[in-house]
């Protein structure tokens, strides 16, 4: 696997295999990889000639009091998994190849960046839309691989792609989860064992919230039952737990609201320093 520290060269290689007829798939990451990152990298080359992976701590996504400098880093150690994975590439640009002096442009998706996590990270969505419109263009990628745990990231992500006209098919992952049903998650590393003992009750609670919409509960109800259980369970703090359109992200009040479209179930909550977010597809039951 080679490692591409400059735009330049991530392109240099990619018109190689270009000329070569290949097709290429982008995997971007922020690194601290674990296997919900390389379940798509997995995907990427399974559909794709050769796989690209970048591996990028964006500052543009961190508040002032956020974990940017605390955030996992561990280059050696992705590059040995991605190569393990059959990565071709590994994009490791440091911060002044991404952001040099003089940069000002800011990409924004406003409506998907509206509500659920962006109530608590204003900053956050982008900074995402900004550094993945820059690796898509620098790329140029037959398709790119996020993970359905970020599923606002990856709404905005598809909108963007959309709206600028980018040649790539962004493709949503499914969740890659432990056995008891923790979301797999970088940021988990900050979990104390207590505090990885409670954290399972996040997806519990969901889950059940779930069945009970399907069995035709109402929302509101499902919700605050949802949101008392993860409270009991240990959480400190939970920031939403919403039902919305899986495509628009707008927040629903029924089901029945929804037409033949597709729903989503979604929710933060605080355990410690770690802030957890999962989603889960909703739909009536024999629907």
């Amino acid at each position: 696997m080679r490692t591409a520290r400059t735009v330049g060269d991530l392109r240099q290689a990619v018109a190689a295999w270009r000329g070569e007829g290949h097709s290429v798939g982008l995997v971007p990451t922020m690194g601290g990889l674990h296997d919900g990152h390389l379940s798509l990298v997995r995907r990427a080359r399974a559909e794709s000639d050769r796989t690209v992976a970048t591996v990028f701590v964006n500052p543009r996504q961190f508040a002032p009091d956020e974990d940017f400098a605390d955030y996992p880093r561990r280059e050696a150690a992705d590059a040995a998994l991605l190569a393990a994975e059959g990565a071709d590439l590994m994009f490791a640009p440091p911060r002044e190849e991404m952001y040099p002096d003089g940069f000002t442009t800011t990409v924004s998706v406003p409506d998907l960046s509206q509500g659920l996590c962006a109530e608590s990270r204003p900053h956050f969505f982008d900074g995402v839309a900004t550094v993945v419109a820059k690796l898509l263009i620098q790329c140029l990628p037959d398709a790119a691989y996020f993970g359905e745990k970020d599923y606002q990231q990856l709404q905005v992500i598809r909108r963007l792609a959309r709206d600028l006209d980018l040649p790539v098919r962004i493709e949503g992952v499914p969740t890659v989860r432990e056995p008891d049903g923790l979301a797999l998650s970088s940021r988990n590393a900050y979990l104390t064992d207590a505090e990885r003992r409670i954290a399972p009750a996040l997806h519990r609670a969901m889950a059940g919230a779930v069945d009970r919409l399907a069995a035709g509960a109402a929302p509101a109800g499902a919700l605050a039952a949802c949101r008392d259980e993860i409270l009991g369970a240990g959480f400190a703090s939970v920031d939403y737990v919403s039902l919305a359109d899986a495509e628009t992200l707008a927040p629903l009040d029924a089901l029945d609201a929804l037409g033949g479209r597709a729903a989503r179930l979604l929710a933060a909550a605080w355990l410690g320093k770690a802030r957890l977010i999962d989603n889960l597809a909703v739909s009536r039951a024999g629907a």
